[in-house]
């Protein structure tokens, strides 16, 4: 089947011009009322553009007819929409009028990278310098374990398109990957100034620091956590996940696994931050500021991007940081 792929973003829609033909994912689903020539329902539609876009449907008299085309949408639902552009209290507005229409797609009839901002970067370049940093590794069971996890290709095509959250910071289709490898970039120049901390201890917990993120979060329409995420986390799947790898491992060292799985657990940093236990050992310590330091980094570059697109002001309120960031 051959899918229906997205052809021009929200963020390039002017008003007026030819009838729209496109797709589109559906952010909110608003109420359906009554209007003077039948009923109506309102969408707020969203694009891997990261703009929205109000929709209004405008059904005829028959009530049943539009209701089942109302029910069958839901929020992440992705939209097949024909209809026009024009402007409404000052905002662009996409508009459907008979005899065009609305249609629900499958999953098997579009794709995800339309609906998620897509990578910046080459995602197999990324991954193969992940791969090289292993051969860095001197322990031969940490180099094992490293090995029999990122070569296992459910974990590899995953880990290359995952993003690394759901907003904020590397919510993008390799995002995960992305961060990953700034976690590993950063404990790296920290061993530099320290060149007594254990290598090998901060290339395997910056690899596998969010590797619990392959099960806390999944992809759709949109980025969003799944059950076992919303319940458990990504610091307690990880744990869980590479407890049970290192068990596969004959002979690895107590004292080394103890370390791994404290990485895991304290790389957040503080208990208020999500934290159950605060780092208690350099190498620990490194892959909380490296985590921070990407997180952070992205969080405010994205910001400034996007505020860039939004006014001609120097300054933009960040209602996150509870300031201004400066933009120029």
């Amino acid at each position: 089947m051959d899918k229906i792929r997205k052809k021009q973003q929200i963020s390039s829609l002017e008003e007026g011009g030819s009838i729209i033909d496109d797709v589109f994912v559906v952010k909110i689903k608003r109420g359906m009322s009554e209007y003077v020539n039948g009923f109506r329902f309102n969408l707020l539609l969203s694009d891997n553009s990261g703009k929205t876009l109000e929709y209004v449907y405008w059904g005829p008299k028959d009530e049943k007819s539009v209701k089942t085309i109302y029910e069958s949408i839901k929020s992440d639902s992705v939209v097949r929409i024909q209809g026009k552009v024009s402007s409404y209290n000052d905002k662009l507005q996409l508009a459907t009028n008979a005899p065009f229409k609305i249609e629900v797609l499958s999953e098997e009839q579009y794709e995800k990278e339309d609906f998620v901002k897509p990578s910046k970067k080459d995602i197999e370049k990324m991954y193969a310098e992940l791969v090289n940093s292993i051969d860095l590794v001197d322990n031969k069971n940490i180099k094992m374990l490293l090995t029999n996890i990122f070569n296992d290709p459910t974990i590899s095509e995953k880990f290359k398109k995952h993003p690394g959250a759901i907003e904020i910071h590397h919510n993008w289709i390799g995002g995960l990957l992305e961060h990953t490898l700034e976690v590993l970039k950063y404990s790296q120049l920290t061993l530099r100034q320290f060149p007594t901390l254990n290598k090998d201890l901060l290339i395997v917990g910056s690899l596998l620091h969010d590797i619990g993120k392959l099960d806390e979060l999944e992809v759709t329409s949109r980025i969003k956590g799944t059950n076992k995420g919303q319940l458990t986390g990504h610091l307690i799947l990880g744990i869980i996940s590479v407890a049970q790898r290192i068990d596969e491992i004959a002979d690895f060292d107590k004292v080394i696994k103890d370390k791994i799985l404290h990485i895991l657990t304290s790389h957040h940093g503080k208990n208020e931050y999500g934290s159950p236990k605060e780092p208690m050992f350099p190498e620990a310590l490194a892959i909380y500021y490296a985590d921070e330091l990407s997180s952070k980094m992205s969080e405010m570059t994205e910001f400034i991007e996007f505020a860039k697109e939004e006014t001609e002001d120097e300054f933009m309120y960040n209602k996150r940081k509870g300031g201004n960031i400066f933009l120029k």
